[in-house]
């Protein structure tokens, strides 16, 4: 990780990404609740899915037209803080460079935020799907393997992200 940011922040970076995810988790439970009862738990939970993996896309892209310079792993890791801000997730970073960007996330806040508003159940869909769809927005060269989430019932989530300089 680098001292000074690369990308650009502005007033909209005051509120923290755990505390975003709690409001729209609130907002998305009735309506997944509506959805549920309409169309069936699978449908629903589908829809949401691919809702939010869309928007996840489309914030990697936002998140890469601000960055100056260009994108690369060593700028995605630059970021993360925003996504660790206010003690949301604990990381053990493993490697970082600019080929491989590996942490293991041992305390996750975005979970037990999920677990307490009662949506545990599609916690995965409100955040883990979100990921690797960033990675395709942000940088397509940018791939995340991950094999576990705390989100999920692991010990930890295991992120394992790779710069494939060929993907472009």
């Amino acid at each position: 990780m680098t001292g000074e940011p690369l990308v650009q922040t502005g007033a909209a970076d005051e509120l923290g990404i755990l505390a975003r995810r709690r409001i729209e988790a609130a907002i998305i439970a009735p309506i997944y609740a509506e959805l549920r009862a309409e169309i069936g738990e699978t449908r629903a939970k589908a829809l949401i899915a691919r809702a939010i993996r869309q928007a996840a896309i489309e914030a990697g892209k936002d998140f890469a037209g601000k960055t100056p310079g260009g994108v690369n792993l060593e700028t995605f890791q630059d970021i993360q803080r925003l996504w660790t801000k206010d003690d949301a997730l604990r990381i053990e970073t493993l490697k970082a460079t600019s080929e491989v960007f590996e942490f293991n996330v041992r305390r996750c806040r975005y979970a037990e935020s999920y677990k307490a508003m009662g949506l545990a159940d599609i916690g995965p869909l409100l955040s883990c799907n979100r990921d690797g769809a960033f990675c395709e927005g942000y940088d397509p060269r940018i791939k995340l393997t991950r094999t576990q989430t705390i989100m999920e019932g692991a010990s930890h989530c295991d992120f394992r992200y790779a710069f494939e300089p060929e993907s472009r």
